[in-house]
């Protein structure tokens, strides 16, 4: 049954003449999360952030959580410990399931059954998974990397391949087993292609007796002419050539036409592998289609040049859900640093209407460039002026991940971890974890 709006928050008491603005944010990601904490103790303004999930998660570094070399509280803090301090905002962890635009109401959903909560503005920031073309049941066969439950899911599809090979007598199977194809030549794909390439050449080398880990084939399949196409020519080649010398093998203008339990199908190749992760593209949330808004390919709301959606100025679009333009009309990519600049321009333009603006800025996104790891050592870095790769790029690469980790406590563990793993080439959450939680039993499947 529909519930009531809800109450006005308890944490910050209001005066029966003082008229408050009532902010909903949906999605407790970068770009909800920046908004939250620039209107924190804003006075005249009550804020309710809602999420599926009780955390904030950096996704730039989950391909670590899924290649065991983070554990998933190294990434990821709850999102009341971040908003603790902020008095006028509150937290609920429902689901956004729809939005009454002229009523101006959010509806939500939670094991007790369905919602409704009244809005001034509405800031929906609900990101995006991953896009299987049409192809959905490949999900089961070949998870993407967007959450927490995923990438532990791939961590614990990876090392039980090599448990599982450790064991078993057949060749040809024991082949399959040490097979790992990533679909997708973007920057996640390149990412988890090189980590597994060097988990198994340095990391797991030592610590098997019936198998040798360096002999596992990774394959990297783009359906492209080239990998990471968002990058110059020069540095997608370099790239490659860092992937080739760990073990991977590249596979461009390959697109998947199968994907199953025990391979994947290129054209008329077939790869015998026992696991595939996805990597090939995303979708926005559903969410911003159901608003009946035009939205592009992706799934994207088309927004305006102040981040709303066309008819509804009190609405506003972030992040991963909005189709925004570039000063040269070009989409801008669903990047970390572009929802943190949206999230702070919405809730700066909530804060000029308090002191009475009457007309909406335009947002512009500074853009300070792009960057991708491929291993130790190894990372490549566009900053639009410079482009370079090598140990250079990998430093600066690791200072910008920490700097951006929320909390001093997970940028202390990722220090400590990753210097343990640059010196001793370990990985400390090689972790099986069994899905089904009554067994209580972790042999592999």
């Amino acid at each position: 049954m529909p519930g009531r709006a809800t109450r006005p928050l308890s944490s910050a008491p209001v005066a029966a003449t003082e008229a408050r603005k009532r902010v909903l944010i949906v999605g407790g990601g970068f770009a909800g999360l920046a908004a939250a904490r620039e209107l924190a103790d804003v006075r005249g303004v009550e804020v309710v952030l809602f999420d599926r999930r009780n955390h904030h998660l950096f996704q730039p570094l989950l391909y670590q959580v899924a290649m065991a070399g983070l554990s998933p509280a190294e990434i990821a803090a709850p999102i009341r410990g971040l908003l603790r301090g902020a008095k006028n905002v509150e937290v609920r962890q429902e689901e956004a399931i729809g939005v009454d635009l002229e009523g101006r109401r959010l509806r939500t959903r939670t094991r007790q059954g369905e919602h409704e909560h009244a809005y001034d503005t509405l800031l929906l920031a609900c990101g995006a998974g991953h896009a299987y073309f049409g192809h959905d049941e490949w999900e089961e066969h070949a998870p993407g990397l967007k959450t927490l439950a995923q990438a532990t899911e791939i961590r614990r599809r990876v090392l039980s391949a090599y448990e599982r090979a450790e064991i078993e007598t057949d060749p040809a199977r024991q082949r399959a087993l040490l097979t790992f194809v990533v679909v997708g030549g973007g920057p996640t794909g390149v990412e988890l292609a090189g980590a597994l390439g060097e988990m198994s050449r340095f990391t797991l080398a030592r610590d098997f007796r019936n198998i040798d880990p360096a002999l596992a084939r990774v394959i990297l399949i783009e359906a492209g002419p080239r990998i990471l196409p968002s990058f110059p020519e020069k540095l997608a080649r370099r790239a490659t050539r860092d992937l080739e010398s760990l073990g991977v093998q590249v596979w461009t203008a390959s697109p998947v036409t199968d994907v199953d339990a025990s391979g994947v199908q290129v054209g008329r190749e077939r790869i015998e592998a026992a696991t595939t992760l996805w990597a090939a593209g995303v979708e926005a949330a559903p969410l911003g289609r159901l608003l009946g808004a035009e939205t592009d390919r992706l799934g994207r709301v088309r927004v305006g040049p102040d981040l709303t959606l066309p008819g509804h100025p009190e609405v506003f679009v972030l992040g991963d859900q909005a189709h925004s333009l570039d000063a040269e009309g070009r989409p801008l990519p669903g990047l970390a640093p572009v929802a943190m600049q949206q999230g702070r321009f919405a809730a700066r333009a909530i804060r000029r209407e308090l002191r009475g603006a009457v007309e909406r800025e335009t947002f512009f996104y500074r853009d300070r460039g792009q960057m991708a790891t491929i291993g130790r050592s190894r990372a490549i870095c566009d900053t639009g002026r410079l482009a370079f790769g090598g140990f250079a790029a990998w430093a600066f690469w690791l200072l910008v991940h920490i700097y951006f980790l929320v909390g001093f406590k997970n940028r202390l563990f990722v220090v400590i971890q990753w210097a343990w793993a640059y010196l001793a080439y370990g990985r400390g959450a090689r972790l099986i974890v069994s899905r089904d939680w009554r067994r209580g039993g972790e042999l592999p499947d």
